[in-house]
């Protein structure tokens, strides 16, 4: 029998990006759902999103949907237990195509415990500068 995953970014996840180029281009539009918005960081490497998970999660899918010429091709994805004492661990790493379509990420098992935190280190990207546009983020999963 085949699991059913759940959306994890709801509106009660705290999420902390490293840098917006401005504020057209903002963090609340990683989870907006509006495919006519994005969130651009300035340049530079690395560049950084964090969530804060009001509850303990099981992340399994993770869907990303970036600018093509703006995509981060490299990204370590960090799991941390608590946001009170952050002690990140790499769960894994991912390369992203540097295309303009839906990306979809099947992630390794985390624990059955769940986990309150995760940030996405982005320390390559397509872009000469360094910086990153994101359409959407997406994340799926269970509640233990």
């Amino acid at each position: 029998m085949e699991k059913l995953y759940k959306p994890l970014v709801t509106s009660d996840t705290r999420i902390k990006v490293s840098s917006t180029l401005d504020k057209t281009v903002g963090k609340k539009n990683l989870t907006d759902g509006n495919p006519e918005t994005c969130w651009t960081s300035q340049q530079g490497l690395p560049q950084i999103i964090q969530l804060v998970f009001p509850e303990r999660v099981c992340p399994v899918r993770l869907i990303l949907t970036f600018q093509g010429g703006f995509v981060g091709t490299q990204c370590g994805i960090d799991t941390a237990v608590s946001p009170e004492d952050p002690s990140w661990s790499t769960l894994t790493y991912i390369h992203p195509e540097d295309v303009n379509r839906r990306q979809v990420f099947q992630l390794p098992e985390g624990g059955s415990d769940g986990i309150r935190c995760l940030k996405f280190r982005f320390e390559k990207s397509s872009d000469f500068f360094g910086r990153i546009t994101l359409y959407e983020l997406q994340l799926e999963g269970l509640t233990p």
